[in-house]
């Protein structure tokens, strides 16, 4: 039996269904008796539990043989960093005496060691408190979500504008949720000592000029790299709804990102999914 946080996430479903395939039953752990009615279907039995609340995550995670775990992303409009610390202890605690023999961790490309950078630091956090549990663990570090395109579709077809703060001409390794989840399922299955960092990305990097490109061929429209200076990365986040606490930190988490590159791993996973191809099922499922 296999436990999956966030098992009602663009990650966790694509886990779900990839272990289903293979006729594995999973326990799907949800946040709300909506989301756990959605899910529910045979070889799947949905519990709703708040991950901070390590008690109960805890006796979920007994349930299982093995566990992927994700640490869900906090409100923008909090204090994000926070809000994901305090997540990421509450999972990482809920681990003792859990008696689970393998985890696998969703990461990001870029973690490290830090205060206040988003994802960056909070992963690697959350990296170094799951080592620290003792149970064999397989971290699977994750490149730039298509999904983070998403909300820029409808922007591009009325404005003809791509606002970023990313260079034009960077090339970013970009990957599908559903291929992550497929690795993080296919780690899930694999021997207990297949464990360490892996990377996965999709099948070529691309920037903002080539997400402009595409979106213009798609659209039949003209659409522009709109770059945002650096002096206004609080600003831009701030007029995506973002507190002026979790604007602070992602505008931090990008300037790190741009000044210190993307790995280029030799472990790595490759996704299948391509940026046409998830704009093409965004467009036909907006």
């Amino acid at each position: 039996m296999y436990v999956i946080l966030g098992a009602s996430g663009n990650i966790g479903s694509a886990v779900i269904d990839t272990l289903r395939r293979s006729g594995e039953k999973v326990i799907a752990v949800v946040h709300s008796a909506q989301k756990a009615a959605a899910i529910e279907q045979d070889g799947v039995e949905p519990f709703v539990a708040d991950v901070a609340d390590t008690g109960l995550l805890r006796s979920i995670l007994q349930k299982g043989r093995r566990a992927f775990l994700l640490n869900p992303p906090a409100d923008t409009g909090r204090d994000t960093n926070a809000e994901e610390l305090k997540t990421v202890r509450s999972i990482a605690a809920a681990l003792q005496d859990s008696g689970l023999e393998k985890l696998v961790v969703a990461s990001t490309y870029g973690a490290l060691d830090g205060d206040g950078i988003g994802d960056l630091s909070v992963l690697y956090e959350f990296e170094r408190l799951v080592k620290a549990s003792g149970i064999p663990a397989a971290i699977n570090r994750g490149a730039y979500y298509f999904t983070n395109l998403d909300m820029l579709l409808q922007p591009a077809k009325e404005t003809g504008r791509l606002p970023t703060p990313f260079p034009a001409d960077m090339k970013i390794p970009m990957v599908s949720p559903r291929d992550l989840g497929q690795a993080a399922a296919a780690r899930l299955e694999s021997p207990v000592d297949d464990v360490g960092i892996d990377y996965v990305e999709g099948p070529e990097r691309y920037s903002f000029a080539d997400v402009a490109k595409t979106l213009s061929s798609r659209l039949g429209l003209p659409v522009t790299v709109e770059t945002i200076p650096r002096e206004k990365f609080e600003e831009y986040y701030l007029g995506l709804g973002f507190s002026w606490a979790a604007a602070r930190c992602y505008a931090k988490m990008t300037e790190v990102t741009i000044d210190t590159g993307f790995e280029m791993p030799e472990r790595r996973h490759w996704g299948r999914m391509t940026l046409d191809q998830h704009l093409g099922a965004l467009e036909a499922n907006p």
